[in-house]
């Protein structure tokens, strides 16, 4: 196994143990945490495949991915905070009405 197989791997696995957090998970901050797993081992794949195949897009697409995760995670804090504050409580059934 090569360090490019290695790192798909490690990224397809890192993306399991995300989902799996976001699916088991009720806590509102470790789901959070997942989809962010999740971001990152999209990422590591992004590089891996830029890497091996010697172009700059995959490099640049990360950077990207990167600036629009920092968007998403500040805006989804500021939306828990507010959730919280609410609510007082992380866990996700208490939000089950908001649907809409």
């Amino acid at each position: 196994m090569d360090r490019y197989q290695f790192l798909i791997l490690l990224a397809g696995l890192l993306f399991s143990m995300g989902f799996l957090g976001t699916v088991l998970r009720r806590n509102l901050l470790v789901v959070m945490m997942s989809l962010e797993i999740m971001l990152n081992a999209v990422i590591l794949s992004f590089v891996t495949f830029a890497v091996r195949g010697g172009t700059i897009e995959g490099a640049a697409m990360a950077f990207f991915i990167y600036a629009a995760g920092a968007c998403e995670i500040a805006l989804a804090m500021a939306i828990a905070v507010i959730l919280v504050k609410r609510r007082a409580s992380l866990d996700m059934d208490a939000y089950r009405e908001l649907k809409g």
